[in-house]
């Protein structure tokens, strides 16, 4: 163990710091790093190098080159840079490289190299070109700063949803600042720079001088500025040689520190980790790296070469041409474990378990001691999460089996933060490897997760890997397989050369039917590298024709995509096809296709009854369909509001349907013009309206406007059958309750519908005496019911007694009542009984 802390650097009495190495850089650097423009991603992310010849007095002959490598120093790409001047590198939260040109335009690449999209900061920055900028991470998303030279500031706090703001203008400022950093407070984003002794707070609207709390006298400038990773605390270097940290608002000091060194330093970082009381900035200079906090002395290291700090969440790295290091606070478990003459429960057990190896009674005699101070669950605790901070695989090992030694003896350890610190530690290791190169530590893929760390080695194109780390882990296929097949699949349509069917069959045979994976979101992709042939493919193993659909539209296979949504058989698919089959087409060419295809023609044609009647003649015009055209002048008819224009168009439906040999329907529209005209004339000659009634209603109408011989005028020209003549009139007379013209008219001849509806239509309008006239004159075969209707029960039964008719006996019968018609009910039974036994 003393071994072990001999890297173990003190800062005051309550923190100690270390650096480790993370790898050994194996990369070939053309330049040094102080000649070059360097980002590095944080999170354990990629590095990107260009040579800053613009800066030089001379400008080079030859064009920069672009590099970019992962933190391991494994190339990813290389590429010779042709746009113009960069001032500055960063990348965005989605590990996308933005470079800020001297024009004020922002290009952004991806991982590999591969240019995605570029954007403008404005107008004014490119009237006044950039003399620097910072690329900065919030909650929303990455950042762009940029400082004119005008000496004005733009940003952009979200470079995905661009919005560019103005900052306000810094009252005197003649020259650039000494130096400026971003801040972000309450989902703002602000500036802050120093100019000469003065510090200036930039957001949306104003200027506003700060003073940092208790800083100390004799500050002529500030030469460097660091914000901390979460944005909470602020380091200022002056002038004097003093360190300022504080809050990010300068309302609150943290300490304050003498280098006793005066020359600005190259960078200036913060070093904290989550949770952690102590607050320590690292500085560097040419050859000196410098660890200061709220202790009297410093942590001092010395550089063999050129450096570069990434500050990380929970750290610093430092890279240069030959090593990638990490610089941190060590954690609190690993100090109690491993500090020298540790009695901490974690320490007595990891002692235990190795004298267990060594097959020792000091195993025993450690274990008890643990015991008897009731801390044996405290000790795994500890084991276990030392062990997640821990870099090195065989010390990780070391704390995991002296944990797993110490839960023998508990009886209800939960074993879930022991798996799944063995689970989180083995991902680690993988990505750790060199050739991945991604040196996350525990806190930092904590903070990350593993979803984000999945859609890391997906930008890497280490689908196995990601794909191992899915099936280890049990992510749901969703979540993990199936969406990193489908971006597998995504990069695999980018090969140009492979034919598409390999493409697609090789695509097909991997994914199958995976569920989560969605082959029109691949086809897309394929679509958008300029390969229609392979996106066509790739839509026949979709399964869902409303995804096919709308791609197959977007790539101008129109009539495919017809015959996709008929099969289908989702008929707002279809509508969707027509509708852009419509306009894409011209109107000879898109009716030619509807005829190929009944069932959509079929479909337009009642999208055409709702929408464009126009459309709908012309249809049936075109298929000679004068049936349906007939149809379609009679509903036009009812849209006219002249009698002559509704006649005309009738007198068309009448010549279409002669076409179409279908005389019922000719002879019918002819009846119906000859009623239009004769409602015309009624209207004009008796008044009232008549207009639109059916010949019915305009006989019933001539009746109860007491023109009868009108109404049968009427009847005769229309050949309207005796019976339903004397229907109409019957009822027009009870409406009118005109009983004397009843009267007169069912003695005008004998009743073609008999007297039984006479006698029902008066009991409708309640008058029983008129009823019982018409009773009697009811035939034999209704005389019954007639007597019922009417109330004469009695009479009823004598009738039906006579007959002998066992359902007009059970009708009587159903309408005795009560005492009154007691004997009467009697009569029946018996004669009913009488009628059964013959």
């Amino acid at each position: 163990m003393d071994c072990y802390t001999a890297n173990w650097n003190p800062l005051g009495d309550s923190a100690f710091y270390r650096k480790y190495e993370l790898y050994s850089m194996d990369w070939d650097l053309k330049e040094e790093l102080k000649d070059c423009l360097v980002a590095a991603a944080p999170y354990g992310g990629p590095i990107a190098l260009l040579r800053n010849c613009w800066r030089k007095e001379k400008a080079a002959s030859v064009r920069p080159v672009l590099e970019i490598y992962s933190a391991s120093g494994v190339p990813l790409a290389t590429l010779l840079w042709k746009s113009g001047p960069v001032v500055a590198l960063g990348w965005s939260a989605e590990e996308e490289l933005l470079c800020v040109q001297e024009d004020g335009a922002v290009l952004v690449y991806g991982l590999h190299g591969d240019f995605r999209r570029h954007f403008s900061m404005g107008n004014e920055v490119l009237q006044n070109r950039v003399l620097d900028a910072r690329i900065f991470h919030t909650e929303f998303g990455s950042g762009v700063a940029i400082l004119t030279g005008a000496y004005r500031f733009t940003l952009s706090a979200n470079v995905g949803d661009l919005k560019l703001r103005r900052m306000p203008e810094v009252p005197s400022l003649q020259s650039a600042p000494s130096c400026w950093t971003t801040l972000c407070h309450d989902r703002v984003a602000h500036i802050l720079l120093a100019v000469g002794p003065d510090l200036y707070l930039l957001d949306h609207a104003t200027c506003s001088a700060v003073t940092p709390a208790g800083l100390a006298p004799g500050v002529s400038s500030f030469l460097q500025m660091a914000v901390s990773f979460t944005y909470r605390y602020l380091a200022l270097f002056t002038d004097t040689g003093y360190i300022w940290m504080g809050t990010a608002s300068l309302k609150e000091k943290l300490c304050e520190f003498n280098c006793n060194i005066r020359a600005p330093p190259k960078q200036m970082v913060w070093c904290s980790r989550p949770r952690s009381k102590e607050r320590a900035v690292v500085v560097a200079w040419e050859r000196r790296l410098m660890v200061v906090g709220n202790a009297p002395e410093s942590i001092q290291f010395v550089l063999d070469e050129d450096s570069y700090l990434v500050p990380e969440l929970d750290g610093v790295r430092i890279f240069s041409r030959s090593t990638h290091e990490f610089l941190h606070e060590v954690p609190v478990a690993s100090e109690e474990i491993f500090k020298i003459a540790s009695m901490a429960p974690g320490a007595l057990l990891l002692e235990a378990q190795k004298e267990y190896e060594k097959e020792s009674q000091k195993a025993d005699e450690y274990l008890r001691e643990i015991q008897e101070l009731g801390q044996l669950i405290q000790a795994v605790q500890q084991c276990i999460e030392a062990a997640g901070h821990e870099h090195q695989p065989d010390m990780q090992k070391s704390l995991l089996r002296a944990a797993s030694f110490g839960k023998c003896f508990l009886d209800r350890f939960p074993p879930d933060s022991f798996v799944r610190m063995c689970q989180d530690l083995r991902v680690l290791n993988a990505i750790r490897d060199y050739h991945i190169g991604i040196p996350l530590t525990y806190s930092q893929y904590k903070q990350l997760t593993i979803q984000v760390l999945l859609d890391r080695l997906v930008l890497r194109r280490l689908y196995p890997l990601a794909i191992q780390i899915c099936e280890y882990l049990r992510l749901p296929e969703v979540q993990g397989v199936s969406r990193i097949l489908a971006h597998w699949a995504c990069y695999k349509v980018q090969q140009k050369d492979v034919s598409d069917e390999d493409v697609a069959r090789a695509i097909n045979q991997k994914l199958g039917d995976t569920p989560g994976v969605s082959y029109s979101d691949i086809a897309a992709r394929a679509y958008g590298c300029g390969r229609t042939e392979l996106a066509i493919k790739l839509l026949e193993y979709e399964p869902r024709s409303g995804e096919q659909v709308p791609l197959l539209l977007k790539m101008k296979r129109s009539k495919l995509a017809l015959s996709k949504a008929i099969e289908s058989g989702d008929t707002d698919l279809v509508f969707t096809v027509l509708l852009h089959l419509k306009n894409e087409l011209n109107r000879g060419d898109f009716f030619m296709t509807l005829r190929n295809q009944p069932m959509a023609l079929s479909l337009y044609r009642q999208f055409c009854k709702h929408q464009e009647l126009d459309t709908l003649k012309d249809l049936y015009n075109q298929d000679d369909n004068h049936q349906e055209l007939g149809s379609f002048h009679i509903r036009a008819s009812y849209a006219e509001e002249r009698i002559e224009g509704r006649v005309a168009a009738l007198q068309t439906a009448a010549d279409a349907f002669y076409k179409a040999k279908n005389e019922f329907a000719a002879k019918a529209t002819e009846d119906q013009m000859r009623l239009l005209r004769l409602q015309r004339r009624l209207e004009d000659e008796l008044g009232g309206q008549f207009l639109d009634l059916s010949l019915h209603d305009t006989v019933a109408t001539l009746i109860r406007g007491g023109h009868n011989k009108r109404a049968e005028q009427l009847a005769r020209d229309f050949r309207i059958p005796d019976k339903r003549l004397w229907w109409l009139k019957l009822a027009a007379l009870a409406d009118l309750e005109d009983w004397e013209e009843l009267e007169k008219f069912s003695k005008s001849k004998k009743s073609p519908i008999g007297y039984l509806p006479f006698v029902e239509i008066c009991m409708k309008q309640h008058n029983k005496y008129e009823a019982k006239k018409y009773a009697s004159r009811v035939g034999p075969e209704q005389k019954v019911k007639a007597l019922l209707l009417v109330g004469d029960v009695a009479q009823a039964a004598d009738v039906a007694i006579e007959h002998r008719n066992e359902t007009e006996l059970s009708l009587v019968l159903s309408h005795c009542t009560g005492a009154t018609d007691g004997a009467t009910a009697d009569k029946i039974q018996r004669a009913r009984a009488q009628v059964q036994k013959k």
